[in-house]
């Protein structure tokens, strides 16, 4: 007895079209099988070749044809589904629509196996570890549940490309891209397994490439610990009660291809070194083609090297895969930070290849004659020897096109030992820092080349090589050009030893790298504040470094010897310099320069510091830009007048004046919730106070404050008053708060609970918190005082941000649910955002290459902030049911507008469409910059000039 087939199919198009013509063909199929009409069904598997849907149908068409019919019924109160976007081995994903966020979104299904091995408690369970994932390089977790039978979770709908679908257009790509891609993923994957989720099934299709960044998917159903394995792919049986194996087999590590109980995140980095593989070579390294043969071949047979295939891929990247895809995980990277740091380091090695080389700095050197001369009248000054010589002093500023740009922190240039040529931060076309040198017998500097975003620069001895902060970490590169170098992937701030010794800073204190590259060790013992600015003293005698105390004047010079270990304070002051023969120079944070003898055997000063130079630029109270030779050379930047303008700035970056009339040292403009109304700082000489101006027009007030310097102004919620970070008397180090009524009408405070210790107040939008900062930069954390619904509990100030890493820029969103700040705890700052005020209930990075300065939109629906390209970026931000991170972009460059590592230079219109900036005049960019010579030679109680 048989069954009337179904009328025929005249088309491809009709079967791979959506779900009703599917549907159709499964009941015409399945119609077919039952009747006993080969004829038929031989057909319709042929009209299935073009058909992505075809392997499935062929195989389980009912359970296809239940999917395709009860993914629409079940979700149909909450998701509209659309069409179905693709299928794996795990689950079905389908294109859908949000009704009640009016957005679309990709439901994700799980297959019957999965699902049936992970229960109801491994689901919730990959739903809990998936929810805390929130990072801007893994596809976060919109909603989940499950509904008669089925389990699906639902993510965003990312329009653009997997990785896959490229690969298959392009095959290989250019060796670039797939370098940035995997140290993306990378980062992913460190954030993820820091988190306990082992992703298990990275690969191709799992990586999305969307608005110039690439996204991992999948982590849905990524598993903590093993829960299942499948058998069946290899060949050695059915399904078995352990469950199934997660994985593609292409990608699969050698312990997932033999179903290990447990797999830890050395798993997914030998996955991930598979899809670098493929990538550059175009071809998995794996030639066979069932899963029977390439889970065979995983483990036993070495994967090759990917420069036989691709002989332009640099011998980093190749020893980087083969670390990554070795057969033990013990031998392959600890982290996906340590694979990425890898990556863009030329130096790094594999196995054999990686020799030890002395003087590795000697090594990326480019040989280049240097020229040894001087200003005309500087070189005649110094080849005269009278017994006195007369002080010598010569403008070497740099020419516009070549001018210098000051970084967030530290110093801006540096001085060879000879004295013959110096070294800046100086502008670049694309936005970016970068480093420039100039000959001192020549009138043009020179950009070099693979300098970008370049800070805190430092000449090694020989002149030849120029180490500099990028990012979170340490680049050495020739000064003539080259290829950059990353020594240190966590570390800023270096100076060179005599015998090429690299110290730098990291968790407050002095570490030090060896001329071979490793190890890296700690030089100083972690001490009461900290420790920065470090120069080598002659003869490897030990260091003179800076210890902050964390705040305004509260540098105290400090002194440790050739083994390192407790430091010890001799002064008061910063950026110590040893100036042969037996002179110590050092900066007050006024400007004054001042020198005396020291001994560097003893580790002492020996006699009483005396003023040597007056009016040179300090930023921060502790960066005093000048620089020294061994020759006696300063290089020095001067303090400049620091006129600046308010100017509107639109979302494109067009720019116009605030007022023509209204010109000065600002610092951080805020404007009250309702934009009619200006709090600016105003910088005198050595004061700084609060005025008030009222938009469109009208007179300027001073807001009468006590103290001599009160800056970061902060409007209450109702825009009735301004809360200021104030010094309690003139010189006193400490901060604390202030808050006096807008219209200058009391000199009283508007309550004795808002006098507090601290800086940088933030209201929340209800008025019920006001947010501080206590510390100064690596020490800060984030503070607040509830001022409503308190109990005995928190009637004190209470920690919301307060880790070992420094915590500034606190913002709350306008619901008042979440809170944005900057952190350092990567070795660089990053936007990240936490629930408020439960600032431990969770935790989101919103920047990906650096950020600054973060500030809500008034609708909620953005985060801005500034990049280390100096970009104003906006992200797209969801802050219901809970946060996520959506798309950014860049609105502008901000080269010409003042920042700060502390607060927002910028406030935000009500309607998100302009920003109240600070344009600074090029002598703010860069104040005079100035050569001296013979000045440390004077006799003691000559005047400084």
């Amino acid at each position: 007895m048989g069954t009337k087939p179904p009328p025929p199919l005249t088309s491809v198009a009709s079967i791979s079209s959506p779900l009703a013509p599917i549907a159709e063909f499964t009941v015409a199929y399945v119609a077919a099988a039952c009747a006993g009409d080969a004829a038929q069904r031989m057909r319709l598997e042929q009209l299935l070749a073009a058909c992505d849907l075809g392997e499935r149908l062929l195989v389980s068409p009912v359970d296809t044809f239940a999917l395709l019919f009860r993914v629409p019924e079940v979700l149909g109160d909450r998701y509209r589904i659309i069409r179905e976007i693709g299928h794996g081995g795990m689950a079905t994903v389908y294109l859908a629509e949000d009704p009640k966020h009016r957005r679309r979104v990709a439901v994700k299904v799980l297959d019957a196996g999965v699902s049936a091995s992970l229960g109801d408690a491994g689901f919730l369970q990959q739903i809990e570890l998936a929810a805390q994932l929130q990072h801007p390089h893994i596809l976060p977790l919109f909603d989940s549940g499950q509904a008669d039978g089925l389990r699906y979770y639902v993510m965003p709908y990312v329009e653009g490309e997997s990785l896959r679908d490229r690969l298959d257009r392009e095959h290989q790509l250019p060796v670039a891209d797939p370098i940035q891609l995997v140290r993306e993923v990378a980062d992913a994957l460190d954030f993820a397994h820091r988190h306990g989720v082992v992703h298990r099934d990275i690969k191709p299709e799992n990586i999305l490439l969307h608005d110039g960044r690439s996204m991992v998917a999948d982590f849905g159903i990524a598993l903590a610990t093993q829960v299942a394995t499948w058998e069946a792919a290899s060949g050695r049986g059915h399904e078995t009660g352990r469950g199934l194996l997660l994985g593609t087999p292409h990608y699969m590590s050698p312990e997932q291809a033999a179903g290990e109980s447990v797999v830890t995140g050395q798993s997914d980095i030998y996955s991930l070194g598979i899809v670098l593989f493929e990538m550059l070579a175009g071809v998995s390294p794996y030639s066979e083609t069932s899963p029977r043969e390439v889970l065979s071949a995983i483990g036993r047979t070495p994967v090759p090297r990917v420069d036989q295939r691709r002989r332009s891929v640099p011998p980093h990247v190749v020893a980087v895969i083969a670390t990554a895809t070795e057969a033990l995980p013990a031998d392959r990277f600890r982290s996906g930070r340590d694979m990425a740091a890898a990556l863009v380091n030329p130096t790094y090695r594999h196995g054999t290849d990686a020799r030890p080389t002395r003087g590795r700095w000697k090594a990326v050197a480019v040989a280049a004659a240097v020229s040894l001369g001087a200003v005309a009248i500087a070189a005649a000054a110094m080849r005269r020897a009278p017994t006195t010589p007369g002080v010598v002093r010569v403008d070497v500023t740099p020419v516009r096109g070549q001018a210098m740009i000051p970084g967030l922190s530290g110093v801006e240039f540096a001085m060879s030992s000879d004295g013959s040529r110096f070294v800046y931060v100086g502008e670049s076309s694309t936005g970016w820092t970068q480093l420039w040198q100039r000959s001192l017998d020549g009138l043009d500097a020179i950009p070099i080349k693979g300098s970008a975003g370049a800070m805190n620069p430092a000449l090694s001895p020989d002149g030849e090589l120029v180490a500099y902060t990028a990012g979170p970490g340490i680049v050495v590169l020739p000064v003539r050009g080259g290829t950059p170098v990353w020594v240190v992937t966590r570390g800023g701030a270096p100076t060179w030893g005599v015998d090429g010794t690299l110290y730098f800073i990291r968790d407050r204190i002095v570490y030090r790298l060896p001329p071979g590259g490793m190890p890296e060790e700690p030089f100083t013992t972690p001490s009461d504040g900290i420790h920065t600015f470090p120069q080598a003293l002659p003869g490897g005698q030990g260091l003179v470094l800076t210890v902050a105390h964390g705040a305004k004047e509260r540098g105290r010079i400090a002194v440790v010897g050739p083994g390192g270990g407790v430091v010890n304070e001799i002064a008061e002051g910063t950026m110590a310099r040893y100036a042969a023969p037996g002179n110590l120079v050092f900066s007050r944070s006024s400007g004054t320069l001042m020198v005396a003898p020291f001994d560097p055997k003893a580790l002492r000063m020996t006699g009483t510091p005396r003023p040597l130079l007056e009016g040179v630029k300090v930023k921060l109270g502790l960066a005093s830009q000048f620089a020294l030779s061994q020759t006696g050379a300063l290089l020095y930047q001067q303090e400049a007048s620091q006129q600046r303008d308010l100017v509107w700035v639109t979302r494109a970056g067009g720019m116009e004046p605030f007022s023509s009339e209204w010109t000065g040292s600002f610092e951080s403009p805020a404007l009250s919730p309702d934009g009619r109304q200006l709090a600016v700082v105003m910088r005198g000489t050595n004061s700084a106070s609060v005025w008030i101006k009222r938009i469109g027009g009208g007179p300027s007030v001073r807001l009468p404050l006590d103290g001599q310097f009160n800056v970061k102004p902060s409007w209450t919620p109702d825009g009735r008053a301004v809360s200021v970070s104030s010094e309690r008397t003139a010189g006193d180090p400490e901060w604390r708060i202030q808050t006096r009524r807008a219209d200058g009408a009391t000199t009283a405070p508007m309550s004795p609970a808002l006098e507090i210790p601290g800086a940088d107040p933030t209201w929340s939008p209800d008025g019920h918190w006001l947010l501080f900062r206590r510390g100064f930069i690596g020490d800060a954390d984030i503070m607040g005082i509830r001022l409503r619904n308190r109990t005995a509990s928190d009637s004190g100030p209470i920690p919301l941000v307060a880790t070992r890493a420094g915590e500034r820029n606190a913002s709350i969103s306008p619901d008042g649910r979440w809170l944005a700040y900057t952190s350092d705890e990567t070795g660089r700052d990053e936007v990240y955002v936490r629930p408020f005020p439960n600032t431990n209930d969770g935790k989101w990075v919103v920047s990906t290459v650096g950020g600054i300065e973060p500030a809500w939109a008034h609708s909620g629906q953005e985060l801005f902030y500034r990049t280390e390209r100096r970009e104003m970026v906006a992200v797209r931000v969801a802050t219901r049911p809970t946060f996520s991170v959506g798309s950014s972009r860049a609105l502008f460059g901000t080269a010409e507008l003042v920042s700060s590592i502390f607060s927002p230079q910028y406030a935000v219109t009500p309607d998100d469409q302009r920003f109240l900036m600070i344009r600074q005049a090029r002598g703010d960019v860069a104040g005079a910059l100035v050569l001296v010579l013979n000045l440390i030679a004077q006799p003691r109680g000559a005047a400084p000039r």
